[in-house]
């Protein structure tokens, strides 16, 4: 009897059968690469301090002893630290927590989008808002911002009106552009959907004085969220920790498809303890926040386009090859992120060093001889 043959060449995507919508797709991801000047994906370059670390340790050393044991099921005590740090009245029952701003967002969609579903938002936005609804089988669409990246809400509300999405992202600050969202036009966005509205405020603590939370509608609109990330201001990007705010119901539907113990003992126990420390967390903010405004200001002495910002980071172009620009950096220690608008690249705030370092490798960009004229010195309409 002849021995079947097996092919033991290692399998590709291409022999096993995906999805069709996900044929050719590759994951998500900016680049890690190990350099002196991380500055691609808007993290705070400011670890927890050592008395916060203590604190920390001793709170996973207790969840430790219980291990043996699921987690708490619905997260509650982090969910009423959570609101008690949003303020606005929130109790425990409007706040849903998740492992990042990216599993709370698929919870919207698997419980508000599916098959026979749209999700719409504002062009350009964060690039996993369509990963999302891919994911969840929902159709994408999107409406294109300004040219200053604002959203027109006229343009908004008729395409809204007229395709009448089941779920609306808006993300304020944006990301990539850090463009804030007036409440007037949330608002009115609110009026017209008629599924749920989501406000991403990811970037929201670093939102220059005076910029408005949408958490000031939620009485007003039941259908809205509001969620947020630990990952940023609050220096817990390795903490996988996302939040939203809503109605009860809201917040039920999101329970509903959530898998079973979704946050660990750990992540909720060192989550605790980083809002309990929220002042020092958010400590390096308004540092971040001048730091910003500063880079943002230098990049326009020096002929760039520069999109205003309230998040901690700047979109400045254009370049005739950004991908040059992007690679002149990155030989030089500094890395940032190639995203948003073809022309565009992104850096976000770091350190007096990390920035000290971008301003001189790009300065090098631009006079280079060799690059060639590589950027537009055509201003930003406001």
């Amino acid at each position: 009897m002849n021995a079947e043959v097996i092919n033991s060449a290692p399998a590709t995507l291409a022999d096993l059968p995906l999805r069709p919508e996900l044929v050719g797709e590759q994951p998500y991801g900016a680049p890690q690469l190990d350099v002196p000047h991380l500055l691609n994906v808007n993290e705070n370059p400011y670890p927890p301090g050592a008395g916060i670390i203590a604190d920390a340790q001793r709170a996973v050393a207790a969840a430790m002893g219980s291990m043996n044991r699921y987690p708490e099921r619905d997260a509650r005590a982090l969910r009423g630290d959570l609101a008690a740090y949003l303020g606005h009245g929130l109790t425990a029952d409007q706040v849903w927590a998740a492992n990042g701003s990216n599993e709370v967002m698929l919870h919207v969609m698997q419980a508000f989008g599916g098959p026979g579903r749209t999700a719409l938002s504002f062009a350009p936005s964060y690039s996993m808002y369509p990963e999302y609804a891919r994911d969840s089988h929902t159709a994408w669409t999107t409406v294109d911002r300004r040219d200053d990246f604002t959203i027109d809400v006229d343009q908004a509300t008729a395409a809204i009106s007229e395709q009448r999405p089941d779920v609306v992202l808006i993300a304020s600050p944006n990301n990539p552009t850090g463009t804030a969202t007036d409440l007037a036009t949330v608002a009115e966005i609110c009026r017209v959907a008629p599924g749920v509205v989501v406000v991403d405020e990811a970037y929201h603590e670093f939102a220059r004085p005076g910029t408005a939370s949408a958490l000031e509608l939620l009485d007003q609109f039941p259908r809205l969220a509001v969620s947020r990330t630990m990952s940023k201001a609050f220096a817990f990007a390795g903490g996988r920790l996302g939040y939203l705010a809503a109605s009860p119901a809201f917040v039920d539907a999101l329970r509903i498809v959530r898998l079973p113990y979704h946050l660990s003992a750990v992540t909720q126990a060192v989550a605790r303890v980083a809002l309990a420390h929220a002042d020092e967390m958010l400590g390096q903010v308004a540092a971040l926040r001048k730091g910003r405004d500063a880079i943002a200001a230098w990049l326009v002495d020096h002929g760039l386009q520069v999109a205003e910002s309230d998040a901690n980071f700047v979109l400045f172009g254009r370049f005739a090859d950004r991908h040059a620009v992007w690679q002149h950096l990155l030989d030089r220690g500094v890395l940032i992120r190639e995203v948003g608008p073809e022309g565009w690249l992104r850096v976000s705030a770091g350190t007096p060093d990390d920035m000290a370092a971008f301003r001189h490798a790009l300065t090098e960009a631009l006079a280079d001889p060799t690059m060639g004229r590589r950027y537009d010195t055509t201003r930003l309409e406001k």
